[in-house]
């Protein structure tokens, strides 16, 4: 018997689980799976609605199939799927993007919860539910699924559009503001109120571990996967990201969060690392795979007795989650300044509920404030959203279309108005300020942060420790390791957040701009202060904490050299550029090769003017002024290419030039289309066209037919009395003529 049989047969003989049922069951999921899946790839809907027809197909509540032996081992795969997706998601959806959306995103996330919170209440309360049943309706009703988005966002290829990248933003905010209305409605349903000290402790807990996360991530991931590329093939590189992912989500369920918010966090620091794109890919498959069993088992919990008999309460409330969804969301993006139709977009993608809703429902039963009728009622809405979400997603652009046609025209004025007063061009004295403002507020809240984790570090772990290795020096061995720990941060808190050349320009803008920086000053030194005054008074009092903590301090403050300063400034550097990896990685702004000159790489778009062209006809040396040292196409690495070598999109050339070249060139090898009138791949094949008498063409050659312009088409052969041409340029197209093209078929129709 082989270890792996031995292994089993231990575990099965301990009752952990059956492996063969283990086994038979994700095998008959993934069977109904690919059939329906199939058949719904072929009737040209969205996948998703397969896999959940595949699960009511595969549930006990469906007699005419055999059904799982044991629903418990769907859900274990789902879970998994759960976390892949939601990596794959921060994989795409950086910190710095986050950050970049993140007032739209609140905005618009606060008034969807709070409107939907009423809106669910008030519903409740007319189907004649209790009080606190219909606060925790409001609650399961205010959430949208981030799974299920993002994968109607992939069936329908539309996670690289703009409104996608708000809908992240506003379904990230949503779970972080989900740990917080956990800890509201517990207080509501054992105390009947709110406790503020315990919802503050939340939400400062929740801001605490992510600021930790996110510094140590940014600043470890990115130096330690670089040291190691020349060992991170792809079968590595997998096992590495994959094992980060659940090894963060495990971390984040012993914090006292999600595994979902774990691996988003994971993914969204990954996301700013130049391996990015070969992990977005490598892990595809499995986020594929893994991610369809998840689905499935959401169509497992359709049952057609609950529907039968709660028919009217369920119609009513999935008709409050999509008018609900689709009105608070498309004016909390107008609210934020988004024009009209990336408001639109995104209010009719976010019209479903999804896992959280079962989260909450089930915190009330387990309370005990919760009928039980509510939960199956709740899971019918989620399974009917769900099924007419990607329908909603393909009618948002028509919607908004007719909308913009008959929207009065005043009215129209205001958006308009309103989206460019958001975008308005600030003065120079404004903009310094805020430049300053915001490096002053980040490097208080990360440094302070990162003290405060060395205090509870300390105070909880290395001190106990300590003691036990050397009771009589054991708490002073402690706080001595602790105050060396803190101080280069306590260093960098006290250093000044504002440049000489900052101050120059804020001297020449207004005379009075000292005050202000004096204030921030001071306050930036008594938090560093209180934090070494607080630790030395919870280790021995609070006469100690203050002596020593203000003496420690003071000297810290005098040995504080330009030898220190200039190291801490190292540091940052280095934390800024880890953060900036992919970008600088992009501009070639850090990877100089003599001076003035750098190597970059970018990922050539679908709409790069030279897609298809050889080197020597790109114009990129003549017109730009830059070479191309590598083409890395997939896992293939072209070095030096030749200038017969063709560029295609999803290229990642590796191309050398002076700073300006390389920002000039960037938007045009880069350029992607991101309008609504792009074609659907499924339309664009290989097509006969049949000239008649009346076509467009006959007459014509092939240079005056413009085909290529007029119809985005290309000529492949002209069949003539049976016979297949290679066209040159001054054939003439003829009646009878059967042309053999690649273009859009609808389009093609033309000719």
């Amino acid at each position: 018997m082989t270890i792996l049989n031995m292994i089993l047969a231990s575990v099965q003989a301990a009752g952990a689980f059956n492996v063969e049922s283990l086994i038979s069951d994700l095998a008959f999921i993934l069977i109904l799976g690919a059939v329906t899946t199939l058949l719904f790839k072929w009737m040209k809907q969205p996948v998703v609605l397969g896999y959940i027809v595949a699960g009511f197909l595969a549930s006990p509540h469906f007699t005419y199939l055999p059904s799982v032996t044991t629903e418990a081992n769907i859900d274990f795969w789902a879970q998994i799927g759960i976390v892949i997706l939601l990596f794959s998601l921060g994989l795409e959806f950086s910190f710095r993007k986050l950050v970049n959306a993140g007032g739209s995103a609140v905005v618009t996330a606060l008034f969807i919860v709070a409107g939907m919170m009423v809106a669910g209440f008030a519903a409740g309360h007319i189907l004649g539910f209790s009080r606190i049943n219909s606060l925790f309706l409001g609650g399961m009703l205010s959430m949208s699924s981030t799974t299920i988005i993002i994968k109607a966002f992939t069936d329908l290829n539309l996670r690289h559009r703009k409104f996608a990248s708000l809908v992240f933003a506003v379904l990230i905010v949503e779970d972080l503001f989900a740990v917080l209305m956990m800890v509201i409605l517990s207080s509501i349903a054992i105390n009947n109120s709110v406790e503020g000290g315990e919802m503050l402790y939340s939400v400062s807990k929740l801001a605490f571990f992510l600021i930790i996360w996110f510094v140590v991530g940014v600043f470890v991931l990115p130096s330690l996967l670089n040291s190691q590329r020349r060992f991170l093939n792809s079968e590595t590189l997998l096992i590495v990201s994959m094992g980060l992912c659940l090894g963060m989500a495990v971390f984040s369920v012993a914090c006292g969060f999600s595994l979902a918010l774990g691996a988003f966090v994971m993914g969204s620091i990954l996301a700013g690392t130049s391996f990015a794109e070969r992990i977005e890919r490598l892990t595809t498959p499995v986020k594929d795979l893994f991610g369809s069993v998840f689905f499935i088992s959401v169509g497992m919990m359709v049952n057609p007795s609950v529907i039968s008999q709660y028919w009217l309460p369920i119609l009513i409330l999935s008709g409050v989650v999509i008018v609900g969804m689709i009105f608070f969301g498309t004016f909390g993006m107008l609210l934020t300044g988004q024009t009209l139709s990336v408001a639109i977009e995104s209010g009719f993608s976010l019209t479903q509920i999804g896992e959280f809703a079962f989260i909450i429902a089930s915190l009330g039963m387990s309370l005990g404030v919760l009928d039980p009728q509510i939960y199956p009622i709740v899971v019918a809405v989620s399974v009917v959203t769900t099924f007419t979400t990607p329908y909603f997603i393909r009618m948002s652009g028509p919607v908004s279309d007719y909308v913009e046609r008959h929207l009065p025209t005043r009215l129209h004025f205001l958006i308009d108005r309103y989206s460019e007063s958001a975008t308005a061009e600030q003065s120079v004295a404004k903009e310094l300020w805020q430049s300053l403002l915001k490096r002053y507020l980040w490097r208080v809240l990360l440094y302070s942060i990162v003290l405060i984790a060395i205090c509870v570090i300390t105070l909880h772990y290395i001190i106990p420790f300590a003691e036990n290795v050397a009771p009589t020096w054991g708490k002073l061995i402690g706080t001595v390791v602790a105050l060396v720990l803190m101080a280069p941060f306590l260093m960098a808190l006290t250093y000044p957040a504002s440049k000489n050349t900052e101050r120059k320009r804020l001297r020449e803008c207004n005379a009075r701009f000292d005050v202000p920086l004096i204030i921030m000053t001071v306050v930036r030194l008594l938090i560093a202060m209180i934090i070494m005054v607080y630790l030395l008074s919870s280790v021995y009092s609070m006469a100690v904490g203050w002596t020593f903590g203000v003496a420690l301090f003071i000297l810290l403050l005098l040995t504080f050299s330009k030898r220190v300063k200039a190291r801490l400034s190292r540091i940052e550097t280095r934390f800024i550029d880890n953060l900036n990896e992919r970008e600088l990685r992009r501009s070639g702004a850090k990877n100089s090769i003599v001076p003035n000159m750098h190597l970059a790489y970018m990922t050539v778009g679908y709409d790069c003017p030279f897609v298809g062209e050889q080197l020597k006809n790109s114009g990129l040396r003549s017109k730009y002024g830059v070479s191309v040292s590598s083409i890395q196409r997939g896992n293939n690495l072209i070095m030096v290419p030749g200038a017969d070598a063709r560029i295609f999109p999803g290229d990642i050339l590796g191309v050398i030039g002076s700073d300006e070249e390389l920002q000039s060139l960037i938007p045009v090898v880069e350029a992607d289309n991101d309008s609504e009138s792009a074609h659907d791949v499924e339309n664009v094949r290989l097509t006969s066209v049949k000239l008649k008498e009346g076509s467009p063409v006959v007459g014509c050659t092939v240079v005056t037919s413009r085909i290529r312009e007029r119809y985005e088409a290309l000529l492949v052969a002209v069949q003539r009395d049976d016979k297949y041409i290679q066209a040159d340029t001054s054939m003439t197209f003829a009646p009878g003529d059967v042309l053999w093209l690649v273009g859009d078929v609808e389009r093609l129709k033309e000719l």
